[in-house]
């Protein structure tokens, strides 16, 4: 168990004063048996009205609202203090039936996890679905979480990974025929191969947590982060496993999640809009710290 602390700063600079519209905020990760929220903080310059909901899959969403004075800047600081218990990479108890590929879900869990199996992107030349089909060659390649496995990897050694400013998550064919992209487009590429053969697969939106940080490792002295994006699977037995084929990281040891869709757009940390000049200028700037608090010896995760 480690107790964290996340601080992510988030400013936006505009060229000439904008009115601020409506702006929806995913920061507040949901307790857990692998994650108990100890205490959260929100500061938002200019001042705004906050209200909370909890949107179709059940992530906490602050709605921010703002006044009709023009302003320059925005700028949104949450600070989370949390304990995660971690699930290590080992393999994970999966029933017998599902163990192999191709398997089917049981009737009494198949209608509420179609809508995760459904492909959502086209794939008109069977690039993806060509693609993950490699991940079954060889030997155990027909193990349900030996392919997926090997998916994760095949992903982190042989694309490059390249930071995007643009929004929005790039279209899984597209990331093959570029041969790289960001974590949400490696994650969305995984869903998505994850699809193709017929398991069910989410989008994952949250923290990445780095040990080499609490160590002084000289070569990332203070270093920010992004938010992190990484996906994962459906397996009966073992219910949703983590996998973040940015890092080739499988299980949820170091991933602190915080909003979980079908699809990228669907988990943005931020998503707003405001009024102004056409074509102003914005310049954004973010920070993610992801530190431990205290060091504390391995426990068993608390009960629900």
């Amino acid at each position: 168990m480690r107790k964290l602390e996340i601080v992510h700063r988030t400013r936006y600079e505009y060229a000439e004063p904008v009115t601020l519209g409506e702006y929806r905020l995913m920061f507040r990760p949901r307790d857990s048996h692998d994650l108990r929220l100890l205490q959260t903080n929100l500061v938002i310059e200019p001042a705004a009205q906050v209200r909370y909901i909890h949107d179709p899959f059940g992530n906490s969403i602050a709605i921010a609202t703002f006044g009709e004075e023009p302003v320059q800047v925005l700028e949104l600081v949450s600070t989370i203090e949390l304990e995660h218990y971690g699930v290590p990479p080992d393999v994970p108890t999966i029933e017998d039936y599902a163990r192999k590929l191709p398997f089917s879900y049981l009737a009494e869990e198949a209608p509420d996890l179609a809508r995760y199996v459904e492909r959502h992107y086209p794939d008109p030349n069977a690039a993806v679905s060509g693609w993950a089909r490699q991940f079954l060659e060889g030997e155990g390649g027909d193990e349900t979480f030996t392919a997926l496995s090997r998916m994760c990897k095949g992903i982190q050694e042989t694309l490059k990974y390249a930071m995007r400013f643009e929004q929005g998550t790039q279209p899984p064919v597209t990331t093959l025929e570029t041969g790289g992209g960001t974590c949400r487009d490696y994650a969305l590429l995984m869903m998505e191969g994850a699809r193709t053969l017929g398991i069910a697969a989410r989008f994952i939106t949250g923290y990445l947590y780095d040990p080499a940080l609490d160590k002084g490792d000289p070569a990332k002295p203070n270093q920010p982060a992004q938010p992190h994006a990484w996906m994962e699977v459906y397996l009966p037995g073992a219910g949703w496993v983590e996998f973040d084929p940015t890092n080739g990281i499988i299980g949820s040891e170091r991933l602190i999640r915080v909003a979980v869709g079908r699809d990228p757009e669907q988990a943005m940390p931020i998503k707003g809009r405001f009024t102004g000049a056409a074509g102003v200028g914005i310049s954004a700037q973010v920070d993610v710290q992801v530190r431990t608090l205290e060091s504390a010896a391995p426990a068993p995760a608390p009960v629900a």
